[in-house]
């Protein structure tokens, strides 16, 4: 499966990639919420995972985009993010994403977690 990983953090974007290559899928990544953007609208990747707290544009408004874009909005969104607070869980499901997983992630439970998302 193609996952776009969409983080600005290299150790976070890193692991999350080593993890899920590990795990057999295909993995690309972007750095900020516009190049999150782009990146699903050209490569049309089964799953995102969104982290939150984005620069260029956060999280919630990329959200907001892909969902709302016919090209994206049939793709699988994930939150995955520090942001713990149920306030901030719903607000992300809010915005069009299907799940939601917090960091620090668990290494070695993160690849079912993901799976359970992927159709």
């Amino acid at each position: 499966m193609k996952i776009l990983v969409i983080e600005d953090n290299q150790d976070n974007r890193d692991l999350v990639s080593f993890l899920l290559e590990h795990a057999g899928h295909e993995i690309t990544t972007a750095v900020n919420g516009i190049e999150g953007i782009e990146a699903a609208q050209v490569q049309h990747p089964d799953l995102i995972l969104l982290d939150l707290a984005l620069p260029e544009m956060d999280g919630w408004e990329v959200a907001k985009k892909l969902k709302t874009d016919p090209t994206t909005s049939d793709i699988t969104l994930v939150a995955l993010t520090a942001y713990t607070m149920p306030e901030d869980k719903r607000r992300a499901m809010d915005a069009g994403c299907e799940g939601y997983l917090s960091k620090p992630i668990n290494a070695a439970t993160f690849p079912g977690e993901v799976a359970k998302f992927l159709k």
